[in-house]
């Protein structure tokens, strides 16, 4: 990346409250400094609406509504009709965003309607796998055997019982016509696939993963490695699916097991330290293995 390349301002100002390493925070400003200054933003409750609007601060440079938890969708998709009746439509993009819960759990209805009514929006997921907001409980993208405060391991628990639930394929059963999954260990992967989704007309969807400090207990520095172990084990496939068709995956050149994954995450130390574990990690190597095999990863 040349000098010339790099936003003369970030969309998502610094002067934040995130936690160091914070996986989302980069997210975003990588999201909004895509998108361009000509958006408006509805973002459901969580970690990104709080660390960013601490009152009476905002580190948002673009028009944001903070939504509830559960209706970031629909708050967007009033936004979008709003500027339909008034015929401004072409004045601004709209993003709606949320976290993993806000988005796979309690704001799934809103989503649905969304994607069902094919409002012109783009929704950014930003996952990080658990609501860290609130204390690190599971979501259903909280990842399999993981540790979280709601699913501890113990004598007779590995941590989460349920693997990730399969948000893409769901976009895709409603016909939304663009949806992709990136990582913040891919800034340019990040830029290109908003641009792309956003020249798009009707709804479309993007996961991107954001690593935790805090929830995945792993030293701030290494959000960067983490995110890249994901991809590289094939545990996170990257991916863009067009019109119900997979037109594009980034492929991996050398597979990883995953246990240089998992082996540097706190939430997954049980793993190594219970007897048993090797079975567990081979069930989660099972996951990975599927994931190239279905996406053509190699």
């Amino acid at each position: 990346m040349t000098t010339e390349s790099l936003p003369t301002k970030n969309l998502l100002a610094p002067g934040h409250t995130a936690c160091m390493g914070c996986g989302q925070s980069l997210g975003a400003r990588l999201v909004m400094n895509a998108a361009g200054p000509n958006i408006i933003v509805a973002n459901a409750t969580g970690c990104l609406e709080v660390f960013t609007t601490r009152d009476p601060q905002s580190s948002w440079e673009v028009p944001w509504i903070h939504s509830l938890f559960e209706n970031a969708a629909a708050v967007a998709s009033g936004i979008e009709s709003a500027l339909k009746a008034l015929g401004r439509s072409d004045e601004a993009r709209i993003i709606a965003q949320g976290g993993d819960g806000g988005t796979a759990d309690i704001g799934m209805g809103a989503l649905s309607g969304m994607f069902e009514r094919k409002h012109d929006i783009l929704y950014v997921c930003y996952d990080n796998e658990a609501y860290m907001n609130t204390g690190i409980q599971r979501s259903s993208l909280t990842p399999f055997c993981s540790k979280t405060m709601t699913c501890p391991p113990g004598e007779i628990s590995w941590g989460n019982i349920t693997g990730k639930k399969d948000l893409p394929g769901i976009a895709v059963a409603h016909g939304v016509p663009y949806v992709a999954t990136t990582s913040v260990a891919y800034p340019k992967d990040i830029e290109k696939k908003v641009k792309k989704a956003l020249a798009i007309e009707g709804p479309k969807y993007i996961q991107i993963q954001v690593p935790c400090p805090l929830g995945w207990y792993y030293d701030p520095s290494q959000t960067i490695t983490v995110a890249r172990l994901a991809q590289q084990t094939g545990l996170f496939p990257i991916f863009e699916i067009e019109n119900g068709q997979v037109t594009s995956v980034m492929k991996i050149g050398a597979v990883k097991p995953v246990e240089e994954y998992l082996k540097i995450q706190g939430r997954f130390r049980h793993l190594f330290q219970k007897e048993g574990g090797k079975e567990e990690i081979e069930r989660i190597q099972a996951l990975a293995d599927a994931n190239i095999k279905r996406f053509g990863l190699v």
